[in-house]
């Protein structure tokens, strides 16, 4: 029995007791005028407080089969493969600069030259150091022959004499003579080779004097003009920086923490840039980092994609945001993410259908409370969605996958493609 049947009763009761059951005193008493306005005013109550009742709807939304894709965003800046930093290891001044920003260069190509006056004396100077030893090495090798004949005469003297001449500190002499004769000759042997060293290093300088490059590519930055002095002192200045080939980059991207567990190598991810606003670029994961990066108390890992630049439409240096497929499904059975955040009212515990002012004021017992049914909690990995059924609103529990951020897949459970679960319940306006 409703609220509104209960007041009913006990105004019909109230009438009862309070209108003459026989005879007309009590009715020349009170007076028809008097009674009218009491069944009006207890009429009226019984009106405004026993016809409350809900009239909200609920919102609901089918669960569907279908593509899940899950992804995570990151950020980051496009490099190439492979970069070359071409400097000077001499001190200088440029003579020439022959080539400028995205010109195509081959490995050995000339790309800038220093002065080389004072490098081409020094190679001079050297070679002449190096004749100058050569030559010592010739003078020492006659003395040890001229030491050596001697040696052999005095000995042959002395032989046919028996040896009475020449005297005996004489051929001492003679033996000490040869073996200072050899020594020289060793030592000018060696000058003859640091001759040489010396020339092979000043060489080398004039040979480093003119700057090539050391890989077929593209200039991608000229830091230099002619004239410049280059001074390589405790660092190597950097001329040019070379990429190698543009046809095939690297998207440098930085992943949250958040997300990173996620992210594995090879995995697919499209990523978009500025300079084509509506075009998405393939790319592949390529490396995942462990080492971090802390900025403003935001923990990333750097993560590189693999970038196929055909067109070569990309550059180096450009800022991309990509989108990393850390998940797909097909054909798997999906809900909305409201539909698992809701609750409808009262879920929690029981309701008390609200008692009209005249029922509270009459006596009688009140209204049993609204009876709710229960519903087992949803364990680890589980979850629950309501469904409507002709007693309301009904629990399914079900198992959940992975999640988009909008739709949840749903691994198990008694939930089927084409029910309607509950999103929402919206009050009715006044």
């Amino acid at each position: 029995m409703t609220p509104t049947d209960n007041s009913t009763e006990a105004l019909n009761a109230l009438l009862r007791n309070a209108l003459p059951k026989s005879g007309g005193n009590r009715l020349k008493r009170w007076g028809l005028p008097a009674a009218g306005l009491f069944v009006a005013i207890v009429a009226g109550l019984l009106l405004a407080g026993g016809s409350k009742a809900p009239t909200g709807q609920f919102v609901s939304e089918e669960a569907v089969s279908g593509k899940l894709l899950v992804t995570a965003s990151a950020s980051g800046t496009l490099q190439p493969t492979k970069s070359v930093d071409v400097g000077s290891e001499l001190s200088g001044t440029l003579a020439s600069v022959l080539v400028l920003e995205n010109d195509v260069v081959r490995k050995g190509q000339l790309l800038a030259q220093l002065d080389t006056a004072k490098l081409s004396d020094s190679v001079a100077k050297s070679q002449a150091a190096l004749a100058a030893a050569e030559a010592g090495v010739a003078l020492a090798q006659a003395t040890v022959a001229e030491s050596r004949a001697s040696l052999s005469r005095m000995q042959r003297v002395a032989e046919l004499s028996g040896g009475k001449v020449p005297a005996k500190s004489e051929l001492d002499t003679a033996e000490a003579t040869l073996a200072r004769a050899i020594a020289s000759e060793a030592s000018a042997r060696a000058d003859v080779v640091q001759a040489r060293a010396t020339l092979k290093t000043d060489e080398t300088n004039l040979g480093k004097a003119t700057i090539r490059s050391p890989v077929d590519g593209v200039v991608l930055t000229r830091k230099v003009e002619p004239g410049q002095t280059v001074a390589a002192a405790m660092t190597t200045p950097v001329l040019f920086v070379l990429a190698e080939d543009l046809s095939k980059m690297e998207l440098q991207v930085k992943v949250d923490e958040a997300d990173v567990g996620n992210v594995k190598n090879g995995q697919k991810a499209t990523f978009t840039v500025s300079a084509w606003p509506g075009r998405k670029f393939p790319a592949q994961i390529k490396r995942v980092g462990l080492g971090s990066t802390t900025t403003d108390n935001v923990v990333t890992y750097k993560t590189i994609l693999q970038v196929n630049n055909d067109d070569l439409v990309l550059r180096p240096g450009m800022t991309a945001t990509a989108s990393i497929v850390t998940a797909e499904r097909e054909n798997a059975l999906l809900v909305p993410n409201a539909a698992l955040r809701f609750t409808p009212p009262g879920a929690g515990g029981a309701q008390m259908p609200e008692r009209s002012f005249l029922s509270r004021m009459l006596p009688g017992p009140p209204p049993s409370p609204a009876k709710q049914k229960p519903v087992a909690a949803a364990g680890s990995g589980e979850a629950k969605v309501w469904v409507m059924s002709d007693s309301g609103p009904q629990a399914v529990a079900i198992k959940t996958g992975v999640s988009n951020g909008r739709q949840t897949e749903v691994l198990g459970g008694e939930l089927k493609a084409g029910m309607a679960v509950i999103t929402d319940y919206q009050e009715a306006k006044k």
